[in-house]
């Protein structure tokens, strides 16, 4: 009987009917195939007979047609993992299914993702496979914080009865001293059948775990460290099995047990995964403090009436009151109100944020002293915060390419690792002491015991995992852990310059007065006729004009704009202009006097306007994009950390020299289009260099595209922006310098955990081999060099950027 499969394929690349009418009838040419593509809704409906046709077959016929077939992403909690080897393995089953375009599993953070064509593959598939594969798979926001704390006390409970199991036979190993310790020795204790029972239920109830784990890796012809520790015990216990016999049946009246061997190397091994898993608990403690940022309540204004709500509850448009000292619950606008914002906990930024009618808020940061209300724009996983959680999610789950040497070794250490044991057993036997099983079992199963792949496999990851979360904390996102080793190697920095080196909006710099009205008094009629005006230079007057006081002010009787020139008007009885030297040359105004400070300010880079009053020229007013505080102390940070930093912008020559001296930087890229941004940054790439460019997202975004690394400057609700690999909340240029300190001190932290765990390996695997190191030993080393790499790992939440 024929097997028939219904399925869903979303098809992207249509642009017509004809597209869709293509592609129907090349399916329906298929043996077995009967499909319906739908252009609206860009997806096949697809019958097809599995006896005739795979899937896989229909994907790859749409793809061989030159359209694509949709992708999904799904992220899961993947249960069961001990080793880089069950990672290795779980993304080597699931790449092989159909439909799966890409498999990503994290040991450290026990998850993964998985990126698959719906219709081909589908979410039920990929859990059954994981679970054929000898592993559970669920759906990752259906295992949280709960769950895992429920794992790990599990893991608590197991290792305090192997503990109290155990305890006996460690203390019998007292009796086996070459010399007399005084401490008495229950016959009890000495009995072989009662340390048989102890480390039956020890070895078989407790230790069942390594057993089912090594198990389900041979089922699927590759080894772990399960393996490696049902191996090494079982050989331990089961000599000491024929020793108890013997002790029983054959009279041997003090035979030769190592059921306390068997039975501590398990606990030592349960007490190594437990201190990890606490361990690695820590390194996720970023997203888990970013979550616990959110607010639980708001303050919705319905009618008139003010009512608390839960912030799921909350939806874009809605009104929100903000009180002092609560939390902003999503981003929105203000729309009534005054108050200064600490958002430090977003943007980094250590001082309050004053917000007026019309200012962004972001939501999880603390309103300070007044009252608020504002209006719901982003609300659930649209909000900066959720942006931020998402981001550094993705990273925290990602690789660095430095991992593919861990990835490659783990894939076969355990392998060569049994083959070390099995010649250092035939060795033993037959050349060292021939005959005698006792030292031979001993070296082979602290062999064994010993390697282990756990410290391996966590090297990078939990670096990774540590570093990306130290850099969400201090404002710095890094989308991946790619660009997180990629960031150590920069050598040149190209900076934009509007709104990154500088504040982004014309201040007024400058006043120099010249006739013989007060400064005050002309400012006054500068602001009132300025305000009749939309233009950015006019705007920065009386914004000027109201930071000096001066909040009110006569209308103007009469108001002309001259495009490009200026503006002139009638305010309290005075004819006013306020304009460049055509203007005023317009006017018939004698501007002389004030000729060589206008030159000096223009050489400046500054923006000069004349302003005279009833036909007498009274001041020179400069206007200017002013540099941000911190710039020029990020690029002194980042000159001296030996890279070369550029700037570059649209405007002239002049303007841009000059504010590149006051930075101080040292190359310039002049009068140059958004659009050829990327090519001066491919220009430094030819010369060898591996750039970053640092930009507002949007038009440097092929720039922040094309360099080696991408560096958008961004409020808190610009933290998606998705041109860049990292993306700096806030504006402030020293997260820059401190980027590439974190990159360079993470990656040597993950060159220090490769070392150690290799080192380890190379020098532990020669000596259990020559027998020098007691298999109880060689696991206790075996537990510390998982708890070591981890713990090193976490110093990186201690280091200072």
């Amino acid at each position: 009987m024929a097997k028939k499969k219904e399925m869903q394929i979303g098809i992207t690349g249509m642009t017509c009917a004809s597209c869709s009418n293509r592609i129907e009838k090349m399916l329906n040419k298929m043996d077995g195939v009967t499909a319906n593509v739908n252009l609206a809704l860009e997806n096949a409906q697809v019958t097809l007979d599995e006896d005739q046709t795979k899937p896989e077959d229909v994907a790859e016929k749409i793809q061989k047609l030159g359209y694509g077939v949709r992708e999904k992403r799904l992220d899961v909690a993947i249960r069961g993992m001990t080793c880089a080897s069950c990672a290795a393995r779980i993304e080597k089953g699931l790449s092989r299914m159909a439909g799966v375009s890409s498999v990503r599993v994290n040991l450290a953070t026990e998850t993964g993702t998985i990126i698959y064509q719906p219709g081909i593959a589908e979410p039920d598939l990929i859990f059954d496979k994981v679970k054929k594969l000898g592993y559970e798979a669920v759906p990752q926001n259906d295992s949280g914080d709960s769950e895992k704390n429920k794992e790990l006390n599990r893991k608590r409970n197991k290792l305090i009865l192997s503990v109290l199991l155990s305890l006996p036979l460690l203390y019998t190993m007292v009796g086996h001293l070459p010399f007399k310790t005084g401490m008495p020795m229950p016959s009890l204790l000495m009995n072989p059948w009662f340390q048989f029972t102890l480390a039956t239920i020890v070895q078989f109830y407790i230790g069942w775990q390594f057993y089912h784990g090594g198990a389900r890796a041979l089922l699927n012809k590759s080894a772990n460290m399960d393996v490696l520790v049902a191996l090494g015990t079982s050989a331990a216990y089961l000599y000491s099995v024929v020793g108890t016999f013997r002790y029983q049946f054959a009279g041997i009246a003090n035979p030769a047990l190592y059921f306390e061997t068997s039975a501590i190397l398990i606990t030592l091994v349960l007490l190594g995964k437990y201190l990890e898993a606490r361990a690695k608990r820590q390194t996720t403690t970023a997203i888990t403090e970013l979550m616990e940022l959110q607010a639980k309540e708001a303050t919705l204004i319905e009618n008139g009436s003010e009512r608390k709500v839960s912030v799921d509850e909350v939806r874009p448009g809605d009104l929100l009151r903000v009180r002092p000292g609560e939390k902003i619950p999503v981003d929105g606008i203000v729309v009534d109100g005054q108050s200064s914002v600490n958002e430090s906990m977003i943007t980094g930024e250590s001082l309050p944020v004053e917000k007026n009618k019309g200012d962004k808020v972001i939501g999880a940061t603390v309103n300070a002293n007044g009252s608020l209300i504002m209006k719901a724009e982003k609300v659930g996983k649209d909000t900066a915060l959720a942006g931020i959680v998402r981001i550094v999610e993705e990273a925290q789950g990602s690789k660095a390419p430095i991992q593919r040497l861990a990835d490659n070794i783990s894939g076969v250490f355990v392998p060569i690792v049994i083959a070390i044991s099995v010649l250092v057993f035939v060795i033993w036997i037959s050349a060292i002491y021939p005959g005698e099983l006792t030292p031979a079992l001993t070296a082979a199963i602290s062999v064994l015991v010993i390697a282990c792949p756990c410290a391996l496999g966590l090297a990078t990851p939990t670096s990774i995992m540590v570093g990306t979360g130290k850099g969400a904390e201090n404002g710095i996102l890094f989308k991946g852990g790619e660009y997180l080793e990629a960031t150590q190697n920069l050598q040149a920095i190209m900076f934009d310059k509007t709104g990154t080196i500088t504040n982004g909006k014309p201040e007024v710099t400058d006043i120099v007065t010249f006739g013989d009205m007060d400064q005050r008094g002309l400012l006054t009629l500068v602001t009132a006729a300025e305000n009749a005006s939309e233009h950015p230079l006019a705007l920065a007057i009386v914004s000027y004009g109201k930071n000096q006081g001066i909040h009110t002010f006569p209308a103007p009787e009469h108001f002309e704009a001259h495009a490009g020139y200026g503006i002139t008007a009638e305010v309290a009885g005075h004819k006013l202009a306020v304009g460049t030297r055509r203007l005023m040359s317009q006017e018939k105004i004698d501007i002389r006097m004030a000729s060589m400070d206008a030159r000096t300010l223009e050489s400046d880079g500054k923006t000069v306007m004349f302003a005279a009053a009833d036909g007498r020229l009274q001041s020179v007013i400069a206007v200017a994009d002013t540099i941000k505080d911190s710039s020029r102390q990020a690029i002194a940070d980042l000159k001296a950390r030996g890279l070369g930093v550029y700037m570059i912008t649209g405007d002239n020559r002049q303007t841009a020299e000059a504010i590149a001296r006051k930075a101080g930087i040292d190359h310039v890229f002049a009068e140059v289009l958004p659009e050829e941004k990327a090519e001066k940054v491919k220009e430094l790439q030819k010369q060898g260099l591996n750039v970053a460019m640092v930009g507002d997202g949007i038009n440097d975004a092929p720039a922040l595209a094309v360099a080696d690394i991408g560096m958008a400057i961004g409020t808190g609700t610009d933290v998606a922006i998705e041109a860049a690999d990292i993306t700096l909340v806030g504006g402030d240029l020293k997260h820059v310098a401190k980027a590439l300190d974190l990159s360079r001190k993470t990656m040597r932290n993950i060159r220090q955990n490769l070392f150690w765990a290799l080192f380890y390996n190379a020098i532990g695997i020669p000596v259990a081999a020559l027998g020098l190191l007691a298999p109880w030993v060689a696991g206790a080393a075996m537990a510390f060099s998982s708890v070591s790499v981890v713990s090193n790992s976490l110093r990186l939440k201690r280091i200072r950027i």
